[in-house]
């Protein structure tokens, strides 16, 4: 598994508490089952001893599980966590071993946990490899201890393989769910880089000609400025239009690069919320807003949406535009407040937007009531 954004996606970040709860409950399970040993053991001292090799066997593993689903996790940790499984699982025959020997199979069962382990930490080869010495081990104890073996062996490999099959599935998800994130993310960058080349190729196909034209002129103003000072006198003048018109045409294609379509703006941002778990409700005027005033409230659009993607908790978000005597005004308000901090009238953002609407003659507004946090724009609309 690759290093993805599962830190900063919250739906990943819940599947991930839903994969990490999963295969604590099918492994942790077999870790119960030893405690009967425990109870039914006579001497205190290996009462003793068996709890401290469970307890250790067990953090060993809580650290092995939380890496199986921590993909940026370094490769050096990841080590040292099945390191930590290893000694914690070779130490844990001497210690629980003979607890409650010849009446229940104690060590078996953490035999059976550490089958269901395989799958987190091996390939399908070397896993099959790893499961015959557990049994291996299983079959040693229970002639140690003075146990049954069938008991044994049917613990270890029967209880082992059901979890190491559930525990199997349940990683499998968790690696489609981070390759289709990190697909995602890897379409967006290529849409970037695809719009960046494409954006090159419009500006050397303006300029390419020109600048070459322009060049040409420059040359020969300068080869005939000795000569025939009136036409290097027009050459230069020409090479002056064509320059001012390059600049006019690549000014008009930026122009059109910034252009914004509020209206497709709104639609990105519902869908980001949406796909975050956020219902998001969108109401815009009938008429359609100049560019300048668009410009405005794309911007602020941008702000608020980031803001409430902030909030982990946020179920809602509306997002109203208003049209009405010269003035149009963006309110967008989510119930995120009581979730995280809401931002407020000193965030950076906020404030260079305030001072960005206030340049366009406009406002920023916020206020929070109860849960409720709302975000209220307002730019003069010019007819």
């Amino acid at each position: 598994m690759t290093v993805g954004a599962t830190g900063t996606d919250r739906r990943l970040r819940r599947a991930r508490r839903v994969a990490l709860s999963s295969l604590v409950a099918g492994v942790g399970s077999t870790l119960l089952l030893p405690g009967v040993g425990l109870a039914r053991e006579p001497d205190p001292v290996r009462v003793a001893l068996g709890a401290g090799g469970l307890l250790a066997f067990a953090a060993a593993q809580a650290v092995v599980l939380h890496a199986a689903v921590t993909p940026w996790l370094a490769q050096r940790r990841r080590r040292r966590s099945y390191a930590l499984l290893a000694v914690a699982a070779v130490a844990s025959v001497p210690l629980v071993g003979p607890v409650a020997a010849g009446q229940w199979a104690t060590w078996a069962w953490l035999g059976a946990s550490l089958v269901g382990m395989t799958p987190l930490l091996l390939r399908p080869g070397a896993a099959l490899a790893a499961t015959g010495g557990i049994l291996v081990v299983a079959m040693a104890v229970a002639w140690w201890t003075g146990g049954s073996v069938a008991a044994h062996l049917a613990v270890t490999a029967g209880v082992g393989v059901g979890v190491a099959a559930v525990n199997w599935v349940q990683i499998w998800f968790w690696d489609l769910l981070v390759a289709a994130r990190q697909g995602q993310e890897a379409q967006a960058r290529l849409a970037a880089a695809e719009e960046r080349l494409r954006f090159a190729r419009d500006v050397h196909d303006l300029l390419g000609h020109d600048l070459t034209v322009i060049a040409l002129k420059a040359e020969l103003a300068a080869r005939l400025a000795p000569v025939d000072a009136a036409r290097a006198g027009r050459e230069a003048a020409e090479a002056q239009r064509l320059a001012g018109t390059a600049l006019d045409r690549v000014r008009a294609a930026v122009h059109g690069y910034r252009t914004v379509d509020l209206a497709e703006q709104l639609a990105a941002i519902g869908e980001v919320l949406r796909a975050s778990g956020v219902r998001c409700d969108v109401d815009l005027p009938e008429a359609r807003l100049p560019d300048a005033a668009t410009a405005e409230l794309a911007a602020v659009l941008r702000e608020a949406g980031t803001n409430v993607l902030r909030h982990s908790r946020a179920t809602w978000c509306r997002i109203e535009i208003t049209r009405e005597d010269g003035v149009a005004t963006m309110t967008v308000s989510n119930d995120g407040v009581g979730a995280a901090p809401a931002p407020d009238g000193h965030s950076h953002g906020l404030r260079g937007l305030a001072d960005r609407l206030a340049e366009a003659g406009g406002s920023l507004r916020t206020r929070s009531e109860g849960p409720v946090f709302t975000l209220t724009a307002t730019v003069p609309v010019t007819p």
